[in-house]
């Protein structure tokens, strides 16, 4: 497609699946069997992907137990009373804190990327959580002999080594989900914490070249949990100008769901780096309608009018279920939903005459 469609990352998982997380957690069943369901769920997933004629696919995070944790669920060094994040339907999610180091990935994305290739001959996207996520892990009280500077430093190597293998091991993209930028603004008006973040992104995306940052993006959404969102009254035109400072290759901008999007679309002209490609979103995982193709097309031609189509791509606004309990959105609407965005940015190609 000559304007390329990707998705965000996270599906529904099957019923089957969760139960069977579930069940592994209580200790009622062994790897090997909630192994077998996982992988059937891939395999699932994939087949819908390529279903939809979507050029991208992902493995669906169907393995992850969270979009955020996945690199560090079960390691001992964490306590479970870290950040509290509040959506805005009174639900809550918390993050671990670490109570000791060395910091180490238990688990890394390349593992879900080898999945899902080996299921499909379609490109391959692969998520992996942002550091500046993780680093929110580490308590502002500091820990004990393991100084803020020295996790930092195992943090980068680690985030570093996520990016690179999935990189090597042949990922059509790699996809660094930001979605605290904009919470942090909420947390901190002052931008000093935005700042901290970005600079812990620059700092691992500075290790890869010019050429292997062209395959690497950035996603910034308002979180997107149990159709509810943590930051969405955080005015983008407070967070653009910044996220654009990243040294990615790529920026997927949540924008479906935006009350008015010229007036984003006006912030993302006057701040986009020039040549970054510009993935906006046409369809909004928190809406249980599903966007027909002739929405996304007239999405697609409204954004032209302020990004150059040469560097424009089109992507749903957030993963679909982030967290793997989140059962808002079924499967079946997922993918019709990623569906109509690849029917619609295709008669957008048509409208424009690429």
């Amino acid at each position: 497609m000559t304007i390329p469609t990707e998705p965000i990352g996270s599906i529904p998982r099957p019923a089957e699946l969760i139960q069977a997380q579930h069940d592994f957690a209580a200790g009622t069943i062994d790897a090997d069997a909630l192994g077998a369901l996982t992988d059937r769920a891939v395999a699932d997933t994939v087949r819908r992907f390529e279903a939809t004629g979507s050029p991208v696919v992902t493995d669906g995070e169907q393995a992850k137990p969270s979009f955020l944790t996945y690199p560090v669920s079960g390691i001992a060094d964490l306590a479970p009373d870290g950040l509290v994040v509040p959506f805005s339907d009174g639900h809550t999610r918390q993050l671990p804190r670490l109570t000791s180091g060395p910091f180490r990935y238990a688990a890394h994305a390349a593992d879900h990327l080898r999945a899902a290739r080996g299921h499909t001959s379609a490109a391959v996207k692969q998520a992996v959580i942002a550091p500046s996520a993780l680093s929110l892990l580490y308590p502002q009280d500091g820990i004990d002999g393991y100084p803020r500077e020295r996790f930092l430093a195992d943090l980068l190597d680690e985030a570093e080594a996520d990016i690179r293998t999935c990189l090597d091991g042949g990922a059509h993209s790699v996809q660094l989900d930001f979605t605290e930028a904009r919470l942090s603004l909420k947390l901190d008006p002052s931008k000093g914490v935005l700042h901290d973040l970005i600079a812990v992104n620059n700092q691992v995306l500075d290790r890869f070249s010019e050429q292997e940052r062209a395959r690497i993006g950035v996603h910034t959404c308002p979180g997107g949990d149990w159709d509810a969102t943590h930051s969405a009254d955080v005015d983008y035109a407070d967070l653009l100008p910044d996220l654009f400072t990243l040294r990615a290759g790529s920026f997927y901008v949540q924008l479906a769901g935006e009350p008015d999007r010229r007036r984003v679309l006006g912030v993302i002209k006057d701040s986009l780096p020039e040549e970054r490609r510009l993935f906006i979103g046409v369809t909004d995982p928190i809406d249980p309608r599903v966007e027909t193709p002739e929405e996304v097309r007239d999405r697609v031609l409204e954004a032209v009018e302020f990004v150059p189509v040469e560097s424009l791509g089109t992507c749903d606004d957030c993963g679909f279920s982030p967290f793997a309990d989140d059962t808002s959105t079924s499967r079946d609407v997922a993918f019709a939903k990623i569906a109509a965005r690849v029917e619609g940015t295709r008669l957008a190609e048509k409208a424009l005459g690429v």
